[in-house]
């Protein structure tokens, strides 16, 4: 397992949260995923055989939020 820390703009409340660790946990091969709204970050442990930091990007901005460096 390999494990990142995505930096997420826009989160501001635990909706926030549950959706962004939502749309990650639906990709397959992620093991866990934990926002942190203050923060504005998301760690997400991840299988790097089954999906890309570009997968997790992708999601992250499914659920309506904007990854940045």
């Amino acid at each position: 397992m390999k494990e990142i820390t995505l930096n997420v703009e826009g989160m501001s409340c635990a909706h926030c949260k549950a959706a962004v660790e939502g749309e990650l946990a639906r990709l397959p091969g992620v093991e866990r995923a934990d926002a942190d709204v203050e923060r504005g970050t998301v760690e997400v442990s991840y299988d790097e055989a089954r999906v890309s930091t570009a997968d997790l990007e992708r999601a992250v901005e499914e659920a309506g939020y904007a990854v940045r460096p």
